[in-house]
């Protein structure tokens, strides 16, 4: 498939339209989960480490399966891979909700509802980057906060819909809903190329391999029925001279039965389906040794280096509060009448503030996006120190509303990855990146639970998550410096197709 210049609008609006909505729908509830968490622990009477691998299996395996989710995307298409994953959320809700212990959820809710976010999230942000360059940036700020508006309005939702349905009741309803997701998945219009080969070229392009192997597999059999007929004739001239001349004429007549005997045209096809299976299993090896190879070129690269370390440090640490702040206040004693908003709604509406000002600023030339990923996680990781000292509501409102807006850095995630990759191979190294964040979302809550578990207060896991906040923003920073680039350039050079952040930044 060949896509033409990016339109930076026109239909990419449609897409950016239903992407939003296709994060809002997939997302709202994994994300507000916080408020099914206090009811799995009233459920199921379990510890709230292994209560929290629910959310954190729902949030991170999607995460953890990018690569496959990435080869699904570029193998069928966003459009298809969107409507299939749309039944995945909607069955996975509906299912959860006849959960009779922890065990099912696992897979119901945080397997098969994770994938499906892990497909959507995948194919929202490989076709928006597709039809947008110049306001890429802005258009993935503007999708991104779809599942921040989610978290916003399932946190109350569920919590409405628990307290009229029951929480049975309440995944039936929020499973429904996400059946909207076909809708929008049936208008991601894939961006071709309008100019495309005539028919025959393209008919002449795609078969020539099996129309060659095929002819070449028919001319090697008939060479060798030629070979073995040959030396069946050379044997019998040598042992009988007179009867030569009668076998010779004989065998005329025993090669024209050959040619049209059915047995022979089945041993034809079996060689020939063979020898294809040998090429076509060939090829298959050599795209994954290319694969293989590509992957490692990308990890020569430093920056890109440092990045897969920061976002998996970033998403143990900086995750859990997400699911766990509402149970952190009712740790704390906290009244329920102090409350004037559920402490995760306020993350979500200011992730979406968030991700919509990190968006935008990603798009001015003289702002370098790295060190703007940088700056949040550094605040994200002395926000998480300051939640143990937090005893009040206002307190942890106001943590909880920076924590939300330095999540926002997400919708620049992809800017950054394109940045220091390449468009060419977005694709390609955001699903090695989505694994590691993944794997950070998976481990990061069941961690504070166990903490908890074992010291019976947040504030050692707290302590912990900003500690692998720091380390990451560190990391990358220490990675991204001018300084260390002159350092490194001058000792080595990079491998080919790979860019620094630097080269890529000003191209």
């Amino acid at each position: 498939m060949v896509f033409r210049k990016p339109p930076d609008g026109g239909w990419g609006w449609v897409i950016v339209v239903v992407s939003f909505f296709t994060q809002f729908l997939c997302y709202g509830s994994p994300l507000a989960v916080g408020v099914l968490y206090l009811e799995w622990l009233d459920a199921f009477g379990e510890g709230k480490g292994k209560t929290a691998w629910v959310g954190s299996l729902a949030n991170g395996i999607g995460l953890l399966a990018s690569p496959v989710c990435s080869v699904c995307v570029s193998s069928f298409g966003a459009r298809p891979v969107a409507i299939f994953s749309g039944f995945m959320v909607a069955g996975g809700l509906m299912m959860s909700s006849f959960a009779p212990n922890i065990y099912f959820l696992y897979v119901s809710y945080g397997i098969v509802v994770g994938l499906g976010c892990g497909l959507l999230y995948t194919a929202t942000v490989t076709i928006t980057c597709q039809y947008f360059d110049k306001r890429r940036g802005l258009a993935l700020g503007l999708i991104s906060t779809g599942s921040s508006v989610g978290l916003f309005i399932y946190a109350a939702l569920q919590r409405e819909l628990i307290e009229l349905y029951g929480l049975d009741g309440c995944l039936l309803i929020v499973g429904a809903l996400s059946l909207n997701i076909l809708a929008c998945g049936s208008l991601m219009r894939p961006l071709e190329s309008t100019s495309s080969p005539p028919p025959e070229k393209m008919f002449v392009d795609k078969v020539p391999d099996q129309y060659f192997v095929y002819h070449e597999k028919e001319k090697t059999v008939e060479e060798n029925i030629s070979i073995l007929e040959k030396g069946y004739i050379d044997e019998k001239c040598v042992n009988n001279v007179p009867d030569c001349k009668q076998d010779s004429i004989l065998n005329k007549n025993t090669l024209s039965s050959i040619n049209v005997n059915e047995k022979d045209t089945y041993k034809k096809k079996v060689v020939e389906q063979t020898n294809f299976c040998k090429q076509l299993a060939k090829r298959k090896w050599q795209l994954y040794l290319t694969y293989w190879k590509e992957t490692m070129v990308l990890f020569k690269n430093k920056v890109f280096s440092a990045l897969f370390v920061a976002i998996l440090l970033f998403d143990i640490g900086g995750f859990p509060p997400s699911l766990l702040m509402e149970d952190v206040a009712r740790s704390a004693n906290i009244s329920e009448d102090d409350y004037y908003m559920p402490l995760i709604s306020i993350i979500g509406i200011m992730t979406t503030v968030g991700k919509l000002i990190l968006g935008i600023l990603a798009d001015f030339k003289w702002v370098n996006t790295l060190y703007l990923y940088v700056t949040t996680l550094l605040m994200t990781g002395v926000a998480l120190f300051a939640i143990p000292f937090a005893k009040s509501y206002l307190t942890l409102a106001m943590l909880s509303g920076i924590l939300g807006f330095l999540t926002g850095n997400w919708s620049i995630f992809p800017y950054v990855t394109t940045k220091t990759v390449g468009i060419e191979k977005l694709t390609h190294a955001y699903g090695i990146l989505m694994f590691f964040a993944g794997l950070g979302n998976s481990l990061g809550p069941p961690i504070v639970g166990w903490f908890y578990d074992w010291t019976q207060e947040y504030n050692t896991a707290f302590y912990f998550s900003g500690s692998c906040v720091l380390l990451g923003g560190f990391l990358l920073l220490l990675a991204a410096l001018p300084c260390w680039n002159a350092c490194t350039n001058q000792s080595s050079k990079l491998p080919p197709n790979t860019y620094s952040y630097k080269v890529a930044s000003n191209a």
